[in-house]
């Protein structure tokens, strides 16, 4: 046989890394955002923008991004009984996830729209939305800890002891008594098996005590936040269905001894891995009324109202954080002799999303304006911010996933392994579209609101008018579909209100040309399900993807 000559080593080397992306880190992501700056400081929030500025760039640095991944890697733990088989009903984590918890809790993002004068729930919002790039799972024990302090009111000894405690802006891990503790959290045990969002089927029975207190006894089927120090929770006053209450339950009683949650196991969930999510049973759990005997709907519906801001804001953030990526891999990647974000089709796609992005965001901290100017008294921005809140929820949510998936498109087959952030972000994208009431339901509550305060559907087409004159047939039919009850077609008008209240806060904010356009490419048959299909002018184009695009030093 002929000897072969051997090669040398040198050009057998095949692992030359070339036309690849870098990772998406060390970048501001509030002073490069410049949509998000922009709305930031329309919105009131301009005095935050220091806060904001060392928030971004500490939560786009590598070392954040890549706590969010060890967070999600690493999954909490449920750890039921102590090695002597004592009960202690509690979840370990993973030391990246107590590290973003002590990121956002110790910025304000639970405490700043109670403690600060000016702009509260716009700079909430705002570190959510910023917070939520790095990992989503953390900003649910953040929301509910800053949700519950509406509820929390109702009662002035509750408010009294606990309001101080989680507007703290200190996070303390450890299972302690409330009162030794620099900071609390706490979560939500609304849910039960039977009902899902229906919690007027609840079947928690709770027990007047002599002391004042109650004892609850039965079993909560999604508990978020499951190691936070407190619960918001529902139950029927000696079973009763007319006795549907709001009660506040502690992981300690007062007395120093640990409360009956009893933790049955952590829910192995799609996404939102870092975050702890469980199935509780209460047996005779100590609990104290919050708001009146019967009142517990209207009582946890304050909180739900915040939530349901935090909601649109994680799916805001969440659409930002793949378009984000998307925009960074199409500007360093080439195919067929030009980089992608210099191809005609991927640069309508890019565009398309900047739009959609957009308006979530504007819608999102928008409803946070509502939210700070109701504060101050305006009884308008009161009625805006109620019949608001669900229609942006109902679509700012429902359009994270098609999102999410088309930037993952973007990147290709890079962006679909777990190594890439990619597969994160579309793992959570249904989540806000779920929590807080599905779709259904947030369309049922909004008919609700239009049915039981007329006067909301007022301030609502008052503003859409203000601000979109040109639309005026469309708004008034769509309003009347709602004004009239009809169930049939409350779906379909519901996504065309929230488009024109998109375009409405885009111009409202001083950004009319992104809101005219996201209006006219909304309207276009198949823009609902297919990003580009609009074909925006190129000198559009060009002018949205400079409004997307992040850069180091911007």
């Amino acid at each position: 046989m002929p000897i072969v000559p051997a090669v040398p080593r040198t050009q057998l080397g095949t692992h030359s890394v070339v036309n690849q992306s870098e990772a998406l880190v060390d970048v501001n992501l509030f002073d490069s955002d410049w949509i998000l700056t922009a709305l930031v400081e329309a919105s009131g929030g301009a005095s935050h923008g220091a806060l904001l500025s060392r928030f971004g760039a500490r939560v786009g640095s590598e070392e954040v991004q890549y706590w969010g991944e060890l967070a999600n890697r690493n999954s909490p733990q449920l750890r039921a009984f102590d090695r002597f088989g004592r009960r202690v009903d509690e979840v370990e984590f993973h030391p990246a996830y107590h590290a973003l918890m002590a990121l956002g809790l110790e910025a304000g993002a639970s405490s700043i729209a109670w403690t600060t004068p000016q702009a509260g729930h716009v700079a909430h919002s705002a570190l959510l939305y910023l917070l939520t790039q790095a990992d989503p799972g953390v900003g649910c024990p953040i929301s509910m800890t800053y949700a519950a302090v509406p509820a929390l009111r109702h009662d002035e000894d509750v408010a009294a002891q606990w309001i101080p405690r989680v507007t703290a802006a200190r996070y303390d891990a450890r299972c302690l008594p409330a009162s030794a503790k620099s900071g609390c959290t706490l979560g939500m045990a609304m849910t039960e098996k039977q009902g899902g969002s229906d919690v007027r089927s609840n079947a928690t029975v709770a027990v007047a005590q002599s002391d004042g207190s109650y004892a609850l006894t039965g079993h909560k089927w999604f508990v978020s936040g499951a190691m936070g120090d407190g619960f918001l929770s529902l139950a029927k006053v000696n079973g009763d269905d007319a006795g549907l209450t709001c009660f506040f339950v502690p992981r300690w009683r007062p007395d120093g001894s640990r409360n009956t949650l009893e933790l049955q196991r952590l829910k192995d969930k799609m996404g939102d891995r870092s975050n702890a999510t469980a199935e509780m049973e209460l047996r005779e759990t100590w609990a104290a009324r919050v708001g009146a005997e019967g009142r517990g709907v209207p009582t946890i519906l304050e909180m739900v109202q915040h939530t349901r801001l935090d909601c649109i804001t994680g799916a805001a953030g969440t659409m930002r954080w793949a378009l984000s990526n998307a925009i960074w891999h199409a500007q360093r990647r080439s195919a067929f002799g030009r980089r992608l974000i210099e191809q005609t089709m991927m640069r309508q796609v890019l565009a398309d999303l900047v739009l959609e992005s957009a308006a979530a965001t504007a819608l999102s901290m928008r409803v946070a304006m509502a939210f700070d100017r109701a504060a101050d008294g305006e009884r308008a921005q009161e009625l805006l911010g109620r019949i608001m809140t669900p229609l942006a929820k109902y679509w700012v949510c429902r359009r994270c996933t098609p999102v999410v998936a088309e930037a993952m498109e973007c990147i290709g087959g890079s962006g679909y392994v777990e190594e890439s952030p990619m597969a994160r972000a579309f793992r959570q994208a249904p989540l806000n579209g779920i929590w807080e009431g599905s779709g259904n339901v947030i369309v049922l509550d909004t008919l609700r609101v239009v049915r039981r305060e007329p006067e909301a559907v007022e301030a609502l087409a008052q503003f859409l008018l203000a601000q979109l004159p040109r639309s005026a047939e469309t708004i008034d039919s769509a309003l009347t579909v709602f004004r009239e009850g009809d169930e049939n077609r409350a779906r379909q008008c519901a996504g065309y209100l929230a488009v024109l209240l998109g375009a409405a806060s885009l111009t409202e904010f001083g950004l009319e040309a992104l809101g005219a356009a996201y209006l006219d490419s909304r309207l276009v048959p198949g823009a609902a399900t297919s990003f580009g299909a609009a074909a925006l002018d190129s000198a559009l184009v060009a002018e949205l993807l400079e409004w997307g695009t992040l850069e180091s030093g911007r």
